[in-house]
C-alpha cells in the first residue's frame, strides 16, 4: 500500500490527530504550572485598570459638565454628581486595579458602571463591538459599539475577584503584612 492510501486510512487519522493534540498538550503543558499560571492575573489587572483610566480620563478631559450633559439627556438623575462619580469610578478603581489593591471592593462600583453603560447606551447596538460602517478615503468608518466589551471588562473583574489579583499586587503584599502580625 502507498503511503497516501495508508495515510488515509480511518486509524492513521486517528493516530495523527491524536499524536498531534498529545504533541499540542505536551507542548503547552509549561503553561499551566503553577509556577506561570500565578502570573495569568497580570495582564488582566493591565488592561483593565489602564482601560478605566482612560475612558476615565478622557471624560474629565473633554469636562465633566460635556459628561454631565450627556447623562442629562439620558435622564440620569443628579447628572453632574453621577458624572463625577463615574469619573471619579473609572480613575481611582482603575489605578487600584492596576496595582492590585482592593480590588474585590473597587470592582462593585467598576461593575455597576459597566452594567448601566451596557444597559443605557451599549445594548440597543446588539453584541458586536466593532461595527464597520465603510471605508473611505483609505479609512475605516465605524459605527456604535455594542456591549461585547463591557462584558468582557466584566469577565475580567470577575476573575479577578475570585481568582486573586495575582503576583505584584498591592492586595498579596498587604495580606502578607497582615498574616505576619497575626
Amino acid at each position: 500500500m502507498d503511503q497516501l492510501t495508508q495515510s488515509l486510512e480511518p486509524q492513521s487519522l486517528e493516530r495523527e490527530g491524536s499524536s498531534r493534540s498529545a504533541f499540542l498538550s505536551r507542548g503547552l503543558a509549561f503553561l499551566a504550572r503553577p509556577s506561570i499560571a500565578r502570573w495569568a492575573p497580570i495582564p488582566l489587572r493591565l488592561i483593565v485598570g489602564y482601560g478605566f483610566m482612560e475612558h476615565g480620563y478622557a471624560k474629565l478631559s473633554r469636562g465633566p459638565e460635556a459628561f454631565a450633559a450627556i447623562l442629562h439627556t439620558m435622564s440620569v438623575p443628579a447628572p453632574h454628581f453621577m458624572a463625577w462619580l463615574t469619573i471619579l469610578t473609572e480613575l481611582i478603581g482603575g489605578l487600584a486595579v492596576l496595582l492590585g489593591a482592593f480590588v474585590p471592593l473597587v470592582s462593585l462600583p467598576m461593575a455597576a458602571v459597566l452594567f448601566v453603560a451596557m444597559l443605557t447606551v451599549h445594548l440597543p447596538y446588539g453584541f458586536s463591538s466593532i461595527k464597520l460602517l465603510s471605508v473611505t478615503a483609505g479609512r475605516a468608518q465605524f459605527g456604535p459599539p455594542g456591549y461585547e466589551l463591557d462584558l468582557l471588562y466584566l469577565a475580567c473583574l470577575a476573575a479577578l475577584v475570585l481568582g486573586g489579583p495575582g503576583p505584584l499586587a498591592i492586595d498579596r503584599y498587604l495580606s502578607t503584612k497582615w498574616n505576619s502580625h497575626s
